[in-house]
């Protein structure tokens, strides 16, 4: 299945709003191979409009992921939002009809979940043969810490039937030309979940405009297009919605292809939670290092379920040892991890990992295939080289 925003959409886009993306292109600075973008210290920029840039590695070196260097997946171009005419929309099937505002969300019980959120094409660009979309490498992905009030308290402020199947969620983004509107849905079980949050705020902040203020929803544990951002509408309904971004947008294959095959339609399913996997964050790919202790570092994390272990191998897969884990030990957040490793020798090798998560779940040496391109979770691996002894 292409990649509908890339080949069809961006196009339109770019034909139809021209001046404003020139606009934008004047007012930005470009920093080597890296864009800024307002609010952000240099990032891993693949579009300028809407914003999709990844977060280099060397900021995955701590628990909570910074704001300001948190990755961006904007599907429609980024609305403006007056947040004090603002109002979240409740419907469907509830017995009283809701718009809140801002102020009357920010009274209601607040929670606070972390949590790590992951582009679903994280990691596209590692897989062979090459499939179309962004071709995103490890960094479209961050861990936060959202506060807000939990969708169930809302819901049953509205008086929703909790037997329904199905909630519904829009945004304030809107497509140009004719680009669809981005709409998903969600099992009812899922958003009465406790984590599942209306978050008003990131890492103790109001939630920054990038990344869907003033209101997002938080799917924890599931991929980043569920987390619909600066909702406006909430409706509790019979069946999922129809909209492309449901369908045929967003789904694998149920079960394996041969790389390079098509999948029919009704072969394909809703990606809800995501895979384990980690990440080496350091060294990087083709480091020259001084011949002694090398520290491996990288962060693990695995949909809903918590990290268990992560394995470093500094042989090609040969021999694994377990690395350190950081606390806490949680579901939906990543851990990060640490491996102290002492060459023998000098020379080039290849530095892998691999984590294991509470369900018993191991990160696999190749992930199956998709011609979308979700889901990469292969053991992570980079070569270095190690040089003389001193």
């Amino acid at each position: 299945m292409a990649d509908f925003l890339d080949l069809f959409s961006r196009r339109r886009w770019l034909r139809a709003a021209a001046p404003l993306v020139a606009a934008l292109a004047s007012a930005r600075a470009q920093v080597g191979n890296s864009l800024v973008i307002p609010g952000k210290r240099p990032l891993l920029v693949h579009n300028d409009f809407p914003e999709d840039a990844e977060t280099p590695l060397a900021h995955f070196r701590t628990w909570l992921t910074p704001n300001d260097v948190f990755f961006l997946r904007q599907h429609l171009p980024r609305p403006e939002v007056d947040t004090s005419a603002w109002r979240l929309q409740v419907t469907g099937k509830v017995t009283r009809e809701l718009r809140l505002s801002l102020d009357e969300l920010r009274k209601l019980p607040r929670h606070t979940v972390p949590a790590t959120l992951e582009c679903t094409g994280n990691g596209r660009g590692f897989f062979r043969p090459r499939v179309s979309g962004i071709q995103w490498g490890r960094g479209a992905i961050g861990n936060a810490e959202w506060s807000g009030p939990r969708l169930s308290d809302v819901l049953k402020l509205a008086g929703a039937d909790l037997r329904a199947p199905m909630v519904e969620f829009d945004g304030a983004d809107r497509g140009v030309a004719a680009t669809p509107d981005f709409i998903r849905s969600m099992p009812t079980s899922k958003g009465l979940h406790p984590a599942t949050l209306l978050a008003l705020d990131m890492n103790g902040q109001p939630m920054p405009e990038l990344h869907g203020a003033p209101c997002r929803l938080i799917v924890p544990g599931w991929d980043g297009t569920s987390w619909v951002k600066w909702l406006v509408r909430i409706s509790v309904t019979e069946r999922p919605h129809d909209g492309f971004y449901m369908n045929p947008a967003y789904r694998i294959p149920k079960y394996p292809v041969p790389p390079g095959a098509s999948a029919p339609p009704s072969s394909l399913e809703v990606i809800e939670g995501m895979p384990v996997k980690s990440i080496i964050a350091a060294p990087l790919e083709d480091a020259r290092l001084p011949f002694g202790p090398v520290r491996v570092s990288g962060v693990a994390w695995a949909g809903e379920q918590a990290v268990e272990q992560v394995e470093v191998s500094v042989d090609g897969g040969s021999r694994w040892s377990n690395a350190t884990l950081s606390s806490p030990k949680l579901p939906f957040a990543w851990r990060l991890w640490e491996f102290e490793w002492k060459p023998a020798e000098r020379g080039y090798y290849t530095v892998m990992s691999r984590a294991r998560d509470s369900a018993g779940r191991v990160q696999p040496i190749q992930p199956s295939w998709n011609p979308s391109g979700y889901l990469w979770n292969g053991i992570d691996r980079v070569g270095v080289t190690v040089g003389e002894r001193g």
